[in-house]
C-alpha cells in the first residue's frame, strides 16, 4: 500500500512540480503546504474535544492549503512589491496555528509527528482511492488548461495581451499547487513535502527543454524516489519519508555533474 500510495502522489507530484519550478514559486509553496498544519490541527482539535468523527484532518488540510492558496495568489496579484514579507507571515502564522490547536488537543503526539514528518505506512487501501481521484482531476485540469497555463508560467503580462484569464488562471493554478501538496503530506509530512514537490522537476529540468518532457521525466524521477526510498528505509529501518527525501537531494547532487556531459554530448552529436 505504501509504495502504490508513493507511485500515485508521483503523478501529481512530477505534473504540478514541474509548474512550480518552471514558475519559480517554490518559496509560495513552501508556505502553502506549511499553512497546512492550521487547518488540520483546528480540525483534530474540534474532533477530539467536541467528538465530531467525520471530522478528519485531511479535510483542515485541503480547506487550509486552498485558503492560503488562494489568499497568496490575491496578495501576488494585487501587492506584489511586499509579497515576500506576506508569504512568510502566511508561512509562520499557518504552523503557529496548527501547533497551538496539537497542543491544546489530548494524546496529539502521534498526530503531530505523522503530519510533521509523514508516515506513509499507515496508507491503507481505502486511502488509495483518494489519490487516485484527485491525480484523475489534476490530470484532467492540466490537460484542458496545459497552453493557458504554459502562456502565465512564462510571460503573465504577453499572455494578459492575448487575451488569456491570467488571475483566474494564476488562482487555479496554486489550487492545484495546494491539492498535491496535501497528497504529498501523507508520504513525506509537512516539512519535508517542498522537497518531493522540487526536486524531481529540477532534475527533469536539467535534462529536458520541453514543459511536457519534464513532467513526464519528473514523474518518473518521484516514482523511482518513492521506490528506492521506501527499499532503503526498510532495510535500514529509517523513516520512510526522511529516506525518500534525503534520496531525492543526494541524487539531485549527483546529478549537477552528469548535466555539463549531457549538454556536451548533445552539442557534439549536432
Amino acid at each position: 500500500m505504501a509504495l502504490w500510495a508513493g507511485l500515485l502522489v508521483s503523478l501529481a507530484s512530477g505534473v504540478i512540480g514541474s509548474f512550480v519550478v518552471v514558475k519559480r514559486i517554490a518559496f509560495i509553496a513552501g508556505s502553502i503546504s506549511h499553512s497546512v498544519l492550521g487547518g488540520m490541527g483546528l480540525c483534530l482539535f474540534l474532533q477530539r474535544t467536541y467528538h465530531i468523527s467525520w471530522l478528519d484532518p485531511l479535510l483542515g488540510a485541503f480547506a487550509g492549503s486552498i485558503l492560503s492558496a488562494l489568499l497568496i495568489g490575491w496578495i501576488h496579484l494585487n501587492y506584489r512589491q511586499r509579497e515576500d514579507a506576506v508569504i512568510a507571515a502566511i508561512w509562520s502564522t499557518g504552523m503557529a496555528v496548527g501547533v497551538i490547536f496539537l497542543s491544546l488537543t489530548p494524546g496529539t503526539n502521534v498526530e503531530l509527528m505523522n503530519f510533521l514528518f509523514g508516515n506513509i505506512l499507515w496508507v491503507s487501501s481505502k486511502d488509495l482511492l483518494m489519490p487516485a481521484a484527485l491525480d484523475g482531476a489534476i490530470l484532467a485540469i492540466v490537460a484542458l488548461y496545459y497552453r493557458r497555463f504554459l502562456a502565465i508560467c512564462f510571460d503573465e503580462e504577453q499572455a494578459l495581451l492575448q487575451g488569456v484569464a491570467v488571475r483566474r488562471l494564476y488562482l487555479l493554478l496554486l489550487s492545484l499547487v495546494a491539492v498535491s501538496i496535501v497528497l504529498l503530506i501523507q508520504i513525506i509530512g509537512t516539512v519535508l513535502v517542498i522537497a518531493l514537490l522540487t526536486i524531481p522537476a529540477t532534475m527533469a529540468g536539467l535534462f529536458t527543454r520541453r514543459l511536457h518532457a519534464m513532467m513526464g521525466t519528473a514523474v518518473a524521477f518521484c516514482a523511482l524516489f518513492s521506490f528506492f526510498g521506501l527499499s532503503t528505509a526498510y532495510f535500514l529501518n529509517w523513516p520512510p519519508g526522511a529516506t525518500i527525501a534525503l534520496l531525492a537531494a543526494a541524487s539531485y547532487l549527483l546529478s549537477l555533474p552528469l548535466k555539463k556531459k549531457f549538454f556536451r554530448f548533445s552539442r557534439s552529436s549536432l
